[in-house]
Order: C-alpha cells, then sequence, then structure tokens
C-alpha cells in the first residue's frame, strides 16, 4: 500500500514508471519515422495516442484531434483496458483545453480521472497529474477557487511520492505560481516560482524549453509587479531557446512576445511593442486552433495599445472583437471579460461617450469582484478608470472616495502602481 512505503521507495518507483513511459513513447513514434509503411496499416490506440502527442508538442492540435478521437473509439470498440481507456479520454481532456474547448475538456477529463482513479487508486501520481490538467481547465474557466483546491490536492498526492526539491514537483509548483499570480496574491505566486525554477534549472538545464517557458511565466508576473529590469533579464533568456526550438515565428511563443511587447511600452519603445503585438496576431491568425484564450489576449492587449497610441477608434474594433471571442469560447462571467470591458471603458470616456463608459465599468466591476474579491488589483484598475471617468465630468467626491479605495487595494495586496510610459511618438 501506498501508506506502508517510504518517500525513498516512493521516489525509485515513480521515476522506474517515468522511465518506462518515456521508452514506450520512444519506441511507439518509429511509426511516426516508418514513411514506407503502408497506408491501410492498423494502429493500436496507443500508438494513435503517441502520433498524437508528438503534434500536441509542436501545438499542431488540428492534427493531433482526429488521431485521439480515433483511439479512444477504438479503445470502445476492442474492450481495451481501463488504463488505456482513461488514458485516451486525458488525453483529449488536455487536446480541448488546449483548443479551447473547456466544456468538453473537464466532461473527458472528470470521465478519465474517475476511471484512473478505479485503475490506479486515489494517490497514484497519475491521478496527480490529471487533477493539474482538471485545475487549468478551471482556471481557463475562471473557477480559480476549485483550480488551487485542484492543484493542492495533486500536490500533496505528489508530495507522498517525491523529495520537495525533486523535478516532478517543479511543474506543480509552477502551476500554482500561475494561479496565485491570477488571483493577486503575487508576493506567493513569486515564491512558488524562485521554489521551483531552482529545481528546474538544476535538472532540465537552462536551454531547456520547459525551462524558457517558466521563465515566460516569471517575466509576466514580474511586469505585473513593474519590476522591468528582472522581467527583461528573464524574457531574454526564454525567447531565444523557444525561437531555436520552434522556430522564430511559430505560435507558441505568443505568451512571451506579450511580455516583450509590454516591456516595450514601458520603455515608452511603441513601435518595437506594435511588431511583437503584431507577430502574436500574425500568429493565432494563421493557425486556426491556437487557442480561444490566447486570441483574446492579443485582441486586449491590441486594444491596450491602440489606447495607449490615442488610436481610439482600431481600440474600439479589437476590444469588440476580443468581447466577441470571449463570449462564444467562455461566457461573459471571466476575469478577461472584465479586462476587456475596462479597457473599453477607457476608450469610450476618450471619446466623450460617458454613459457607456460607466455601463461597461459597473459590468467589469461585477464581474471581477465574482471571480476574485473586492482586493482584487483587477478591482483597483477598474476603480481607476472610474476615477478618470468622474474626473471627466467633474465629480470629485466620487474621485476622492475611490482614490482611497484604490489605495487600501494597493496597501492590501502590496502592489506598487507601475504606469506604463505614456510617450506617444
Amino acid at each position: 500500500m501506498v501508506g506502508a512505503t517510504s518517500p525513498l521507495t516512493n521516489r525509485k518507483s515513480t521515476k522506474r514508471i517515468f522511465v518506462i513511459f518515456c521508452i514506450s513513447i520512444v519506441l511507439s513514434l518509429g511509426i511516426v519515422s516508418a514513411s514506407a509503411a503502408p497506408a491501410q496499416k492498423t494502429y493500436s490506440s496507443g500508438s494513435l495516442r503517441s502520433m498524437a502527442r508528438v503534434y500536441m508538442a509542436c501545438g499542431s492540435y488540428e492534427k493531433a484531434q482526429p488521431l485521439l478521437e480515433r483511439a479512444l473509439n477504438l479503445a470502445k470498440k476492442t474492450n481495451t483496458a481501463d488504463s488505456e481507456m482513461c488514458a485516451c479520454m486525458i488525453d483529449l481532456a488536455y487536446l480541448y483545453k488546449n483548443q479551447g474547448n473547456m466544456a468538453e475538456a473537464e466532461t473527458m477529463c472528470l470521465q478519465g480521472l474517475e476511471m484512473q482513479q478505479k485503475v490506479n487508486g486515489q494517490n497514484h501520481p497519475y491521478v496527480a497529474y490529471t487533477l493539474r490538467i482538471l485545475s487549468e481547465i478551471y482556471s481557463r474557466q475562471a473557477r480559480y477557487n476549485e483550480a488551487v483546491g485542484t492543484l493542492e490536492q495533486a500536490l500533496t498526492i505528489m508530495r507522498g511520492f517525491t523529495l520537495e526539491d525533486d523535478q516532478e514537483l517543479a511543474p506543480f509548483k509552477v502551476d500554482m505560481a500561475r494561479l496565485l499570480a491570477a488571483q493577486g496574491d503575487y508576493e506567493k505566486a513569486e515564491s512558488y516560482f524562485k521554489n521551483a525554477i531552482a529545481s528546474i534549472e538544476k535538472s532540465y538545464g537552462a536551454d531547456h524549453l520547459y525551462t524558457a517557458k517558466v521563465y515566460s511565466s516569471m517575466a509576466s508576473l514580474y511586469v505585473q509587479r513593474g519590476q522591468y529590469t528582472e522581467a527583461e533579464e528573464l524574457i531574454s533568456k526564454a525567447l531565444p531557446i523557444q525561437e531555436r526550438v520552434h522556430g522564430p515565428n511559430h505560435h507558441l511563443l505568443i505568451p512571451t512576445w506579450l511580455v516583450k511587447s509590454k516591456l516595450y511600452e514601458a520603455k515608452g519603445d511603441l513601435v518595437n511593442a506594435k511588431v511583437f503585438l503584431e507577430k502574436s496576431l500574425d500568429a493565432v491568425e494563421n493557425q486556426a486552433d491556437s487557442g480561444h484564450v490566447i486570441e483574446c489576449d492579443v485582441l486586449s492587449r491590441f486594444g491596450e495599445f491602440y489606447l495607449l497610441s490615442k488610436k481610439y477608434s482600431k481600440a474600439e474594433d479589437v476590444l469588440r472583437r476580443a468581447l466577441e471571442v470571449l463570449k462564444s469560447s467562455q461566457g461573459t462571467n471571466n476575469d478577461r471579460t472584465a479586462i476587456a470591458l475596462n479597457n473599453l471603458a477607457r476608450v469610450y470616456i476618450n471619446q466623450g461617450k460617458y454613459s457607456k463608459a460607466q455601463n461597461l465599468c459597473s459590468r467589469a466591476l461585477e464581474i471581477i469582484e465574482n471571480v476574485f474579491d473586492e482586493y482584487h488589483p483587477g478591482v483597483a484598475d477598474i476603480l481607476e478608470t472610474l476615477v478618470q471617468l468622474h474626473r471627466k465630468t467633474g465629480n470629485m467626491t466620487e474621485v476622492v472616495r475611490l482614490e482611497q479605495r484604490v489605495e487600501e487595494i494597493r496597501v492590501h495586496k502590496r502592489v506598487a502602481y507601475a504606469p506604463i510610459a505614456k510617450a506617444i511618438p
């Protein structure tokens, strides 16, 4: 039983499982490279999944999807072992998540998890990895409390099999850091990131693709905190690694490009900021299934850029487009919608459409407080928009009241206000 084994024994067992898994994947990849294989060859569900995983690793989800769906159908028809059946379901859940199909991802993940728990028990490392996927699905749906609770459950399982500084535990800590950052708890997020990156650099190496992805996530956190020097250092490490592996124009580089664009804005270099935004938008438009979440992130950032550049008509167009993408993919009650609404309200203020701006701010504030709480940094951002609005309309009593509330939030979360440079060429 799990509870009767020592951490050291569990650690060795986990590593054996991991090695066997990797060997099976490597052997199955021979199928992909066998160009002379006849077209009518029948593959097992496991072989189909292995080929799909190669495509998913490259971000080619549209090529992976039919393989995974064939694998699941084949597993159902041939009375395949439950372990293979749940693996098909979980791989499909991961695919749907990255395509932005969160409802399908959640359904498939919960079905796979239930079967996996029956096969391996409640506290197996495989279960922890599935809980990690489920946590990200919840996060994408703005269900952050459920995401944190699910990830904490996964961490508890993994700590029964690994030591605290093992590389197997690090990705779980990175995910927790991202969740904490989304919730505005920047200090705890930074602590988790620093704890994880030390293990990641030691085990994966400083030039590994996953290390670069973590560097990019850490840089995004530092941008949110206004620590641009630290962010620049990390992005300078991450981008060359990602470009070397994926190529210079791959859509998987979009999160890093968005951080890079924000850094140029902070310096007042709007020319180069726009270059990276345009690269991001081109990559989204050229990739059919890059994911709705990243598409709306790019559009929202472009809206911020046009707002900063005083191109209000263009800002309105891209922000409305972002809201449409969000509505069709995630609904209207999520933090990304609140951010887009707040930016659109700022556009309307600059256009003199004060009534529309007021309505959008009210909607954005209601959403963000429901998703998080009244002390989230996003609340402060919306209140600052309302301050701008009331200044324009001459309501100085509200200006003073709202500025006091903004300061309370900044102090509560220990977030320094770090405005982007307002230099307009």
